[in-house]
Protein backbone atom coordinates (compact mmCIF):
# COMPACT_ATOMS: atom_id res chain seq x y z
CA UNK A 1 0.00 0.00 0.00
CA UNK A 2 1.47 3.34 -0.98
CA UNK A 3 2.48 5.93 1.58
CA UNK A 4 0.38 8.57 -0.19
CA UNK A 5 -2.76 6.49 0.25
CA UNK A 6 -2.19 6.21 3.99
CA UNK A 7 -1.27 9.88 4.47
CA UNK A 8 -4.61 10.98 3.07
CA UNK A 9 -6.42 9.45 6.07
CA UNK A 10 -7.34 11.74 8.96
CA UNK A 11 -8.05 11.29 12.66
CA UNK A 12 -11.73 12.06 12.01
CA UNK A 13 -11.89 9.48 9.24
CA UNK A 14 -10.37 6.79 11.46
CA UNK A 15 -12.83 7.61 14.21
CA UNK A 16 -15.72 7.34 11.76
CA UNK A 17 -14.38 3.97 10.62
CA UNK A 18 -14.15 2.75 14.23
CA UNK A 19 -17.68 3.85 15.02
CA UNK A 20 -19.29 2.18 12.01
CA UNK A 21 -18.44 -1.03 13.86
CA UNK A 22 -20.19 0.49 16.90
CA UNK A 23 -23.31 0.95 14.74
CA UNK A 24 -23.33 -2.36 12.88
CA UNK A 25 -22.23 -4.69 15.68
CA UNK A 26 -25.64 -4.25 17.30
CA UNK A 27 -27.10 -6.37 14.49
CA UNK A 28 -24.57 -9.13 14.96
CA UNK A 29 -24.90 -9.15 18.75
CA UNK A 30 -28.58 -8.56 19.43
CA UNK A 31 -30.07 -10.20 16.33
CA UNK A 32 -27.78 -13.04 15.23
CA UNK A 33 -26.06 -13.95 18.49
CA UNK A 34 -28.77 -13.57 21.13
CA UNK A 35 -32.38 -13.12 20.19
CA UNK A 36 -33.20 -14.29 16.67
CA UNK A 37 -32.08 -17.93 17.08
CA UNK A 38 -34.28 -18.74 20.09
CA UNK A 39 -37.11 -16.48 18.87
CA UNK A 40 -37.25 -17.87 15.33
CA UNK A 41 -36.98 -21.39 16.74
CA UNK A 42 -40.02 -20.72 18.96
CA UNK A 43 -41.95 -19.36 15.96
CA UNK A 44 -40.98 -22.46 13.95
CA UNK A 45 -42.05 -24.73 16.82
CA UNK A 46 -45.40 -22.95 16.99
CA UNK A 47 -45.86 -23.44 13.24
CA UNK A 48 -45.04 -27.15 13.66
CA UNK A 49 -47.61 -27.52 16.43
CA UNK A 50 -45.19 -28.19 19.26
CA UNK A 51 -45.13 -24.87 21.10
CA UNK A 52 -47.10 -26.24 24.03
CA UNK A 53 -45.44 -28.56 26.53
CA UNK A 54 -46.39 -32.20 25.99
CA UNK A 55 -47.30 -31.82 22.33
CA UNK A 56 -45.59 -34.03 19.75
CA UNK A 57 -43.32 -31.92 17.58
CA UNK A 58 -43.59 -32.60 13.85
CA UNK A 59 -41.41 -31.41 10.99
CA UNK A 60 -41.92 -28.22 9.05
CA UNK A 61 -42.15 -28.46 5.26
CA UNK A 62 -40.97 -25.17 3.72
CA UNK A 63 -41.10 -25.58 -0.07
CA UNK A 64 -41.79 -29.29 0.48
CA UNK A 65 -38.53 -29.92 2.36
CA UNK A 66 -38.82 -31.67 5.77
CA UNK A 67 -37.04 -29.58 8.43
CA UNK A 68 -36.94 -30.09 12.19
CA UNK A 69 -38.06 -26.85 13.92
CA UNK A 70 -34.89 -26.91 16.02
CA UNK A 71 -32.79 -26.83 12.84
CA UNK A 72 -34.70 -24.11 10.96
CA UNK A 73 -32.62 -21.15 12.18
CA UNK A 74 -29.35 -22.93 11.39
CA UNK A 75 -30.56 -23.87 7.91
CA UNK A 76 -31.84 -20.33 7.20
CA UNK A 77 -28.47 -18.96 8.26
CA UNK A 78 -26.77 -21.37 5.86
CA UNK A 79 -29.03 -20.22 3.01
CA UNK A 80 -28.12 -16.60 3.73
CA UNK A 81 -24.44 -17.42 3.41
CA UNK A 82 -24.89 -19.30 0.14
CA UNK A 83 -26.48 -16.08 -1.15
CA UNK A 84 -23.51 -14.13 0.20
CA UNK A 85 -21.09 -16.33 -1.74
CA UNK A 86 -22.70 -14.88 -4.87
CA UNK A 87 -23.11 -11.28 -3.70
CA UNK A 88 -19.97 -10.41 -1.74
CA UNK A 89 -17.28 -10.66 -4.44
CA UNK A 90 -19.51 -8.75 -6.86
CA UNK A 91 -20.19 -5.99 -4.31
CA UNK A 92 -16.46 -5.81 -3.62
CA UNK A 93 -15.53 -5.61 -7.29
CA UNK A 94 -18.09 -2.85 -7.85
CA UNK A 95 -16.87 -0.91 -4.79
CA UNK A 96 -13.25 -0.97 -5.98
CA UNK A 97 -14.30 0.49 -9.35
CA UNK A 98 -16.69 3.10 -7.93
CA UNK A 99 -15.99 6.75 -7.19
CA UNK A 100 -18.75 6.63 -4.56
CA UNK A 101 -17.80 3.85 -2.14
CA UNK A 102 -19.03 5.92 0.81
CA UNK A 103 -22.51 6.22 -0.74
CA UNK A 104 -22.57 2.48 -1.45
CA UNK A 105 -21.81 1.74 2.21
CA UNK A 106 -24.60 4.10 3.29
CA UNK A 107 -27.23 2.46 1.06
CA UNK A 108 -26.29 -1.08 2.07
CA UNK A 109 -26.52 -0.11 5.75
CA UNK A 110 -29.87 1.65 5.22
CA UNK A 111 -31.54 -1.30 3.48
CA UNK A 112 -30.04 -3.80 5.94
CA UNK A 113 -31.34 -1.83 8.90
CA UNK A 114 -34.78 -1.64 7.26
CA UNK A 115 -34.93 -5.41 6.78
CA UNK A 116 -33.98 -5.84 10.45
CA UNK A 117 -36.72 -3.44 11.55
CA UNK A 118 -39.24 -5.41 9.45
CA UNK A 119 -38.78 -8.38 11.81
CA UNK A 120 -41.38 -6.54 13.90
CA UNK A 121 -43.91 -8.43 11.76
CA UNK A 122 -42.53 -11.92 12.48
CA UNK A 123 -45.29 -13.04 14.82
CA UNK A 124 -47.53 -16.08 15.27
CA UNK A 125 -46.40 -18.87 12.96
CA UNK A 126 -44.69 -16.65 10.33
CA UNK A 127 -41.43 -18.57 10.41
CA UNK A 128 -40.96 -18.27 6.64
CA UNK A 129 -41.12 -14.46 6.86
CA UNK A 130 -38.54 -14.59 9.63
CA UNK A 131 -36.28 -16.82 7.56
CA UNK A 132 -36.61 -14.52 4.52
CA UNK A 133 -35.79 -11.40 6.53
CA UNK A 134 -32.82 -13.20 8.10
CA UNK A 135 -31.46 -13.99 4.63
CA UNK A 136 -32.01 -10.44 3.29
CA UNK A 137 -30.68 -8.59 6.34
CA UNK A 138 -27.65 -10.87 6.72
CA UNK A 139 -26.70 -10.49 3.05
CA UNK A 140 -26.96 -6.69 3.30
CA UNK A 141 -25.12 -6.60 6.62
CA UNK A 142 -22.24 -8.64 5.21
CA UNK A 143 -22.17 -6.63 1.95
CA UNK A 144 -21.79 -3.43 3.96
CA UNK A 145 -18.97 -5.09 5.93
CA UNK A 146 -17.13 -5.81 2.65
CA UNK A 147 -17.10 -2.11 1.81
CA UNK A 148 -16.28 -1.12 5.40
CA UNK A 149 -13.31 -3.51 5.65
CA UNK A 150 -11.88 -2.23 2.38
CA UNK A 151 -11.12 1.13 4.05
CA UNK A 152 -8.57 -0.45 6.43
CA UNK A 153 -5.53 -0.49 4.05
CA UNK A 154 -6.34 3.13 3.13
CA UNK A 155 -6.31 4.28 6.77
CA UNK A 156 -3.18 2.64 8.21
CA UNK A 157 0.27 1.53 7.09
CA UNK A 158 1.35 -2.14 7.54
CA UNK A 159 2.80 -1.66 11.04
CA UNK A 160 -0.33 0.16 12.29
CA UNK A 161 -3.03 -2.12 10.96
CA UNK A 162 -3.09 -4.64 13.81
CA UNK A 163 -3.68 -1.81 16.29
CA UNK A 164 -6.22 0.03 14.11
CA UNK A 165 -8.16 -3.15 13.36
CA UNK A 166 -8.15 -4.21 17.03
CA UNK A 167 -9.32 -0.78 18.14
CA UNK A 168 -12.20 -0.80 15.66
CA UNK A 169 -13.24 -4.30 16.68
CA UNK A 170 -13.09 -3.39 20.38
CA UNK A 171 -15.28 -0.30 19.86
CA UNK A 172 -17.71 -2.50 17.93
CA UNK A 173 -18.05 -4.81 20.90
CA UNK A 174 -18.71 -1.81 23.16
CA UNK A 175 -21.50 -0.58 20.87
CA UNK A 176 -23.07 -4.00 20.51
CA UNK A 177 -22.71 -4.57 24.23
CA UNK A 178 -24.37 -1.28 25.16
CA UNK A 179 -27.51 -2.00 23.12
CA UNK A 180 -27.54 -5.52 24.51
CA UNK A 181 -27.37 -4.01 28.01
CA UNK A 182 -30.56 -2.04 27.30
CA UNK A 183 -32.20 -5.23 26.05
CA UNK A 184 -31.02 -7.16 29.12
CA UNK A 185 -32.82 -4.60 31.29
CA UNK A 186 -35.95 -5.19 29.19
CA UNK A 187 -35.62 -8.97 29.61
CA UNK A 188 -35.19 -8.70 33.37
CA UNK A 189 -38.04 -6.21 33.72
CA UNK A 190 -40.35 -7.98 31.29
CA UNK A 191 -42.14 -10.28 33.74
CA UNK A 192 -42.84 -7.50 36.20
CA UNK A 193 -44.31 -5.30 33.46
CA UNK A 194 -46.37 -8.07 31.91
CA UNK A 195 -44.28 -8.40 28.74
CA UNK A 196 -43.90 -11.87 27.25
CA UNK A 197 -40.40 -13.20 26.51
CA UNK A 198 -41.30 -13.37 22.83
CA UNK A 199 -42.38 -9.73 22.70
CA UNK A 200 -39.17 -8.59 24.41
CA UNK A 201 -37.10 -10.64 21.96
CA UNK A 202 -38.94 -9.26 18.94
CA UNK A 203 -38.61 -5.63 20.03
CA UNK A 204 -34.96 -6.20 20.89
CA UNK A 205 -34.37 -7.37 17.32
CA UNK A 206 -36.14 -4.27 16.01
CA UNK A 207 -34.02 -2.02 18.25
CA UNK A 208 -30.87 -3.34 16.54
CA UNK A 209 -32.16 -2.12 13.19
CA UNK A 210 -32.81 1.35 14.61
CA UNK A 211 -29.40 1.47 16.33
CA UNK A 212 -27.62 0.43 13.13
CA UNK A 213 -29.43 3.05 11.03
CA UNK A 214 -29.01 6.00 13.41
CA UNK A 215 -25.35 5.55 14.33
CA UNK A 216 -24.30 4.62 10.79
CA UNK A 217 -25.27 8.14 9.67
CA UNK A 218 -22.71 9.72 12.01
CA UNK A 219 -20.07 7.02 11.40
CA UNK A 220 -20.13 7.14 7.59
CA UNK A 221 -20.11 10.94 7.32
CA UNK A 222 -16.33 11.42 7.99
CA UNK A 223 -15.31 8.69 5.51
CA UNK A 224 -13.99 9.88 2.16
CA UNK A 225 -14.12 8.54 -1.36
CA UNK A 226 -10.82 7.93 -3.12
CA UNK A 227 -10.20 7.54 -6.85
CA UNK A 228 -10.31 3.88 -7.89
CA UNK A 229 -7.09 2.38 -9.21
CA UNK A 230 -8.84 1.21 -12.39
CA UNK A 231 -10.74 4.20 -13.77
CA UNK A 232 -10.89 3.30 -17.46
CA UNK A 233 -13.19 0.33 -17.13
CA UNK A 234 -16.97 0.30 -16.74
CA UNK A 235 -18.23 0.95 -13.22
CA UNK A 236 -21.65 -0.66 -13.69
CA UNK A 237 -22.89 -3.38 -11.37
CA UNK A 238 -22.79 -5.87 -14.25
CA UNK A 239 -19.09 -5.20 -14.72
CA UNK A 240 -18.69 -6.68 -11.25
CA UNK A 241 -19.25 -10.16 -12.72
CA UNK A 242 -16.36 -9.68 -15.14
CA UNK A 243 -14.17 -8.29 -12.39
CA UNK A 244 -15.07 -11.22 -10.13
CA UNK A 245 -13.72 -13.63 -12.74
CA UNK A 246 -10.54 -11.54 -13.00
CA UNK A 247 -10.15 -11.50 -9.20
CA UNK A 248 -10.48 -15.26 -8.98
CA UNK A 249 -7.88 -15.71 -11.72
CA UNK A 250 -5.54 -13.31 -9.92
CA UNK A 251 -6.09 -15.11 -6.64
CA UNK A 252 -5.00 -18.30 -8.37
CA UNK A 253 -1.67 -16.57 -9.06
CA UNK A 254 -1.33 -15.78 -5.33
CA UNK A 255 -1.44 -19.29 -3.85
CA UNK A 256 -0.23 -18.16 -0.40
CA UNK A 257 -2.99 -15.56 -0.15
CA UNK A 258 -5.43 -18.27 -1.21
CA UNK A 259 -4.07 -20.63 1.47
CA UNK A 260 -4.54 -17.97 4.17
CA UNK A 261 -8.06 -17.30 2.93
CA UNK A 262 -8.87 -21.01 3.04
CA UNK A 263 -7.57 -21.24 6.62
CA UNK A 264 -9.57 -18.18 7.65
CA UNK A 265 -12.79 -19.36 6.03
CA UNK A 266 -12.53 -22.64 7.93
CA UNK A 267 -11.59 -21.48 11.42
CA UNK A 268 -13.79 -18.38 11.28
CA UNK A 269 -16.68 -20.59 10.17
CA UNK A 270 -16.25 -22.33 13.51
CA UNK A 271 -16.04 -19.04 15.42
CA UNK A 272 -19.16 -17.64 13.79
CA UNK A 273 -21.12 -20.84 14.37
CA UNK A 274 -20.26 -20.78 18.08
CA UNK A 275 -21.36 -17.14 18.25
CA UNK A 276 -24.62 -17.57 16.36
CA UNK A 277 -25.75 -20.86 17.90
CA UNK A 278 -24.53 -20.49 21.48
CA UNK A 279 -27.88 -19.02 22.53
CA UNK A 280 -29.73 -21.96 20.97
CA UNK A 281 -27.36 -24.42 22.70
CA UNK A 282 -27.87 -22.69 26.05
CA UNK A 283 -31.66 -22.60 25.87
CA UNK A 284 -32.36 -25.95 24.20
CA UNK A 285 -29.63 -28.20 25.67
CA UNK A 286 -28.53 -26.50 28.88
CA UNK A 287 -32.11 -25.41 29.66
CA UNK A 288 -31.02 -21.95 30.76
CA UNK A 289 -33.50 -19.08 30.99
CA UNK A 290 -33.05 -15.80 29.11
CA UNK A 291 -32.37 -14.16 32.49
CA UNK A 292 -29.17 -16.24 32.72
CA UNK A 293 -28.29 -16.37 29.03
CA UNK A 294 -28.54 -12.73 28.04
CA UNK A 295 -26.42 -11.28 30.88
CA UNK A 296 -23.74 -13.89 30.08
CA UNK A 297 -23.61 -12.85 26.44
CA UNK A 298 -23.54 -9.23 27.58
CA UNK A 299 -20.50 -10.08 29.71
CA UNK A 300 -18.88 -11.69 26.66
CA UNK A 301 -19.30 -8.45 24.71
CA UNK A 302 -17.42 -6.36 27.24
CA UNK A 303 -14.76 -9.02 27.82
CA UNK A 304 -14.31 -9.18 24.03
CA UNK A 305 -13.54 -5.44 24.10
CA UNK A 306 -10.67 -6.11 26.49
CA UNK A 307 -9.72 -9.33 24.69
CA UNK A 308 -9.38 -7.53 21.34
CA UNK A 309 -7.06 -4.94 22.89
CA UNK A 310 -5.18 -7.63 24.82
CA UNK A 311 -4.51 -9.78 21.75
CA UNK A 312 -3.61 -6.61 19.85
CA UNK A 313 -0.99 -5.87 22.53
CA UNK A 314 0.24 -9.48 22.33
CA UNK A 315 0.58 -9.09 18.55
CA UNK A 316 2.88 -6.12 19.08
CA UNK A 317 5.18 -8.42 21.09
CA UNK A 318 5.06 -11.73 19.18
CA UNK A 319 3.28 -10.87 15.90
CA UNK A 320 -0.30 -11.20 14.70
CA UNK A 321 0.17 -14.58 12.99
CA UNK A 322 1.43 -16.28 16.15
CA UNK A 323 -1.28 -14.60 18.22
CA UNK A 324 -4.05 -15.94 15.97
CA UNK A 325 -2.56 -19.46 16.11
CA UNK A 326 -2.60 -19.30 19.91
CA UNK A 327 -6.23 -18.14 19.89
CA UNK A 328 -7.26 -21.16 17.79
CA UNK A 329 -5.78 -23.50 20.40
CA UNK A 330 -7.84 -21.71 23.05
CA UNK A 331 -11.00 -22.00 20.92
CA UNK A 332 -10.52 -25.78 20.71
CA UNK A 333 -10.24 -26.01 24.50
CA UNK A 334 -13.40 -23.91 24.91
CA UNK A 335 -15.47 -26.19 22.66
CA UNK A 336 -14.25 -29.33 24.41
CA UNK A 337 -15.28 -27.78 27.73
CA UNK A 338 -18.70 -26.78 26.34
CA UNK A 339 -19.57 -30.44 25.77
CA UNK A 340 -19.30 -31.13 29.51
CA UNK A 341 -21.21 -28.11 30.86
CA UNK A 342 -24.12 -29.53 32.89
CA UNK A 343 -27.72 -28.57 32.22
CA UNK A 344 -29.48 -26.00 34.44
CA UNK A 345 -26.11 -24.86 35.86
CA UNK A 346 -25.53 -21.18 34.95
CA UNK A 347 -22.15 -20.73 36.68
CA UNK A 348 -20.16 -23.14 34.43
CA UNK A 349 -21.83 -21.51 31.41
CA UNK A 350 -20.75 -18.07 32.67
CA UNK A 351 -17.16 -19.31 33.06
CA UNK A 352 -17.27 -20.68 29.52
CA UNK A 353 -18.59 -17.33 28.29
CA UNK A 354 -15.70 -15.53 29.97
CA UNK A 355 -13.20 -17.71 28.12
CA UNK A 356 -14.97 -17.05 24.81
CA UNK A 357 -14.93 -13.31 25.43
CA UNK A 358 -11.18 -13.20 25.95
CA UNK A 359 -10.32 -14.90 22.63
CA UNK A 360 -13.25 -13.73 20.50
CA UNK A 361 -12.45 -10.17 19.46
CA UNK A 362 -8.70 -10.54 19.11
CA UNK A 363 -8.77 -13.56 16.83
CA UNK A 364 -11.13 -11.79 14.44
CA UNK A 365 -9.46 -8.37 14.50
CA UNK A 366 -5.97 -9.75 13.90
CA UNK A 367 -7.21 -11.99 11.09
CA UNK A 368 -8.68 -8.93 9.38
CA UNK A 369 -5.42 -6.98 9.62
CA UNK A 370 -3.36 -9.99 8.50
CA UNK A 371 -5.47 -10.37 5.38
CA UNK A 372 -5.05 -6.67 4.56
CA UNK A 373 -1.34 -7.39 4.11
CA UNK A 374 -2.08 -10.03 1.46
CA UNK A 375 -4.23 -7.86 -0.86
CA UNK A 376 -2.82 -6.22 -4.01
CA UNK A 377 -3.24 -2.43 -3.95
CA UNK A 378 -6.52 -1.19 -5.40
CA UNK A 379 -8.23 -4.57 -4.93
CA UNK A 380 -9.24 -4.14 -1.27
CA UNK A 381 -13.03 -4.42 -1.53
CA UNK A 382 -13.14 -7.28 -4.01
CA UNK A 383 -10.69 -9.34 -1.94
CA UNK A 384 -12.60 -8.54 1.24
CA UNK A 385 -15.68 -9.71 -0.65
CA UNK A 386 -14.10 -13.17 -0.69
CA UNK A 387 -12.94 -12.77 2.90
CA UNK A 388 -16.32 -11.67 4.24
CA UNK A 389 -18.04 -14.83 2.99
CA UNK A 390 -17.34 -16.39 6.38
CA UNK A 391 -17.17 -13.33 8.65
CA UNK A 392 -19.46 -11.76 11.31
CA UNK A 393 -22.08 -14.49 11.61
CA UNK A 394 -22.06 -15.42 7.89
CA UNK A 395 -20.69 -18.95 8.11
CA UNK A 396 -22.50 -21.74 6.31
CA UNK A 397 -20.54 -24.95 6.79
CA UNK A 398 -20.68 -24.67 10.58
CA UNK A 399 -24.45 -24.10 10.90
CA UNK A 400 -25.03 -26.82 8.32
CA UNK A 401 -22.87 -29.30 10.25
CA UNK A 402 -24.48 -28.22 13.53
CA UNK A 403 -27.98 -28.66 12.09
CA UNK A 404 -27.19 -32.04 10.56
CA UNK A 405 -25.51 -33.28 13.74
CA UNK A 406 -28.55 -32.33 15.78
CA UNK A 407 -31.02 -33.80 13.30
CA UNK A 408 -29.10 -37.12 13.17
CA UNK A 409 -28.34 -37.46 16.90
CA UNK A 410 -31.02 -35.32 18.57
CA UNK A 411 -28.17 -33.97 20.73
CA UNK A 412 -26.98 -30.39 20.84
CA UNK A 413 -23.90 -31.56 22.75
CA UNK A 414 -22.75 -33.66 19.81
CA UNK A 415 -23.57 -30.74 17.51
CA UNK A 416 -21.41 -28.27 19.47
CA UNK A 417 -18.54 -30.76 19.79
CA UNK A 418 -18.53 -31.39 16.04
CA UNK A 419 -17.35 -27.80 15.49
CA UNK A 420 -13.86 -28.61 16.83
CA UNK A 421 -12.90 -29.83 13.38
CA UNK A 422 -13.01 -26.25 12.06
CA UNK A 423 -10.43 -25.03 14.56
CA UNK A 424 -8.08 -27.97 14.12
CA UNK A 425 -8.09 -27.81 10.32
CA UNK A 426 -7.91 -23.99 10.34
CA UNK A 427 -4.91 -24.08 12.69
CA UNK A 428 -3.02 -26.52 10.48
CA UNK A 429 -3.68 -24.52 7.32
CA UNK A 430 -2.72 -21.21 8.93
CA UNK A 431 0.44 -22.78 10.32
CA UNK A 432 1.40 -23.75 6.76
CA UNK A 433 1.26 -20.12 5.49
CA UNK A 434 4.72 -18.43 5.25
CA UNK A 435 3.32 -14.99 6.02
CA UNK A 436 6.32 -12.82 5.15
CA UNK A 437 6.74 -14.48 1.75
CA UNK A 438 2.99 -14.26 1.14
CA UNK A 439 2.94 -10.49 1.84
CA UNK A 440 5.85 -9.85 -0.53
CA UNK A 441 4.18 -11.97 -3.22
CA UNK A 442 1.12 -9.69 -3.01
CA UNK A 443 3.34 -6.66 -3.67
CA UNK A 444 3.26 -5.25 -0.13
CA UNK A 445 5.86 -4.48 2.54
CA UNK A 446 5.74 -6.86 5.52
CA UNK A 447 5.46 -5.44 9.06
CA UNK A 448 8.38 -5.89 11.41
CA UNK A 449 6.65 -8.63 13.44
CA UNK A 450 4.46 -11.47 12.20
Amino acid sequence: MTTDTVERSTVQERRGWYFYDWAASAYNTTVITVFLGPYLTSVAERAAGCAEEGQVCGDLHPFGIPVAPGSFFAYALSVSVVAQVLFFPIVGAYADRSWHKKRLLAWLAAFGATATFAMLFVTGDRYLLGGLLLVVSNVLFGSAQVVYYSYLPQLADPDERDAVSSRGWAIGYLGGGLLLLFNVVAVLAGDGLGWSTGDVARWSIVSAGLWWAVFAVFAIRPLRDRPPVETARSRSVFAGFTQLARTLRELGRLPLTMLFLAAYLIYNDGIQTVITLSATYATEELELEQTALVPTILMIQFLAFGGALLLGALARRIGAWKSVLLSLVLWTVVLAAAYFVPARAPLPFVALGAAIGLVLGGSQALSRSLFSQLIPEGKEAEYYGLYEISDKGTSWMGPLLFGLAYQLTDSYRVAILSLIVFFVVGFLLLLAVPMRRAIVAAGNTPPKLL
